[in-house]
């Protein structure tokens, strides 16, 4: 549909279709579901800041003229320095009208523009921009780093904000999707969309500023399979397994930014598939957390320090088993004796270790002696070479002019 209305108005070409399209998935303008393109809130927030402030380069009239000047162009009809001129002059003048504006002269302008999407009239009848967490409160647009989001005018004492669409949502408050209430405590149980994801929240954000329970969305959960009671089981982690069996202190389940876990203390291990977060019972936590305790801690930097087995029976000095690049050794004094199929790092003890330290050393032999350092001979010519050629036997010692050049004769003795 967008390609024949391109087409109807006369922006670009059959061969620049496809590219126009591309953009607009990859600036996430727009987005692609069951071969039809949604705009996102994104693009609907680019769209409204051209038409507030750069009309003139969003009208249809103004992309189709100028696609004919380009065509001129191509024909050598029009020089191509009089349409970039004439372009210039009008868009450096745009430029200049908007670039004193503040921020939130551009705010005010967006959130009037964006109104009836942002918000459109309740089925009850009531203002549509009143703050549902507080009294007297109007709802209004923001931006942050993180992005363009609806937020009180009462800022700071209300905290109550929400993000402008939740993906899916049928319901009649762009945002929120009401689930139901809790039977417990009698609050909403709403489907949001945040930052990280959608989540379930119970409750709306108090007065005081303090933030309702919330629960994201396990990776994978489509937001609209999500129904109350899913959502109440969510609200409900972390929840607690049980007792460890050692010490006595609570293994809890939860969902992490990584994912679902499990916690004992200070350790937390990854739960693997398979593994329900709702129903995984006492044995298979108390497993994962022994296998998390004996892979020992994640090391970011340095290579592995090994298992430290006690010293050398004999000669002393400290045995260490390692995982190597190569596989599994033990290491003493600088000998490597590489572990047999039957033994591991964890399993080795100091006897079978040293016994295999002692073999390697018995089948290397003792250490070569390390060769003299043969002297480096001085280049001829220097002070060096003639002292060093003078101590060699049979060499004459030459005090006077250097050997092969003869002695220069006197004035008198010449005559």
């Amino acid at each position: 549909m967008l390609v024949k209305r391109l087409e109807e108005l006369g922006i670009g070409r059959p061969s620049t279709y496809a590219s126009i399209l591309q953009v607009l998935k990859d600036r996430k303008y727009v987005r692609l579901d069951k071969r039809r393109l949604y705009p996102e809130d994104r693009g609907r927030i680019v769209v409204a800041f051209l038409e507030s402030f750069f009309a003139k380069y969003v009208e249809y009239d103004f992309t189709a003229g100028l696609e004919e000047q380009l065509d001129l162009i191509s024909n050598n009809e029009v020089k191509w320095r009089d349409v970039l001129r004439d372009f210039w002059r009008d868009f450096i003048g745009a430029i200049d009208e908007t670039k004193d504006l503040k921020i939130s002269d551009v705010i005010d302008a967006l959130d009037a523009l964006l109104a009836p999407h942002l918000f459109p009239p309740r089925a009850d009848g009531t203002d549509p921009r009143a703050c549902p967490g507080c009294t007297g409160g109007r709802l209004t647009l923001k931006l942050s780093k993180f992005g363009a989001f609806i937020g009180c005018s009462n800022y700071p004492e209300c905290r109550y904000t929400r993000p402008l669409t939740v993906p899916g949502d049928g319901s009649g408050e762009i945002g929120t999707k009401k689930l139901g209430e809790d039977p417990k405590t009698g609050l909403d149980v709403t489907l949001r969309s945040g930052r990280f994801g959608p989540y379930v929240q119970l409750g709306e954000t108090v007065k005081d500023g303090e933030k309702p329970k919330r629960a994201g969305l396990p990776k994978g959960t489509v937001p609209d399979d999500v129904d109350l009671a899913h959502s109440l089981q969510l609200l409900s982690l972390p929840r607690e397994v049980g007792r460890h069996p050692e010490d006595g202190e609570p293994i809890k389940a939860g969902i992490g930014r990584f994912g679902p876990y499990i916690q004992h203390g200070k350790t937390y291990a990854n739960l693997e598939p398979g593994d329900d977060i709702f129903h995984v019972g006492l044995n298979r936590a108390v497993t994962l957390i022994a296998e998390k305790i004996a892979k020992g801690p994640r090391r970011r930097f340095g290579a592995d320090p090994g298992r430290a087995l006690g010293a050398h029976p004999t000669k002393g000095g400290p045995i260490v088993a390692k995982n190597g690049r190569y596989g599994p050794y033990v290491s003493h004094e600088g000998v490597n004796a590489t572990l047999t199929n039957d033994k591991t790092p964890e399993t080795i003890t100091l006897e079978e270790a040293a016994a295999l330290i002692d073999a390697r050393a018995e089948r290397n032999g003792p250490a070569p002696h390390a060769r003299p350092r043969k002297a480096k001979r001085p280049a001829p010519g220097t002070a060096r070479h003639i002292k060093a050629s003078s101590k060699r036997p049979g060499a004459r010692a030459s005090k006077g002019p250097a050997a092969g050049k003869a002695p220069r004769k006197s004035t008198q003795a010449a005559e």
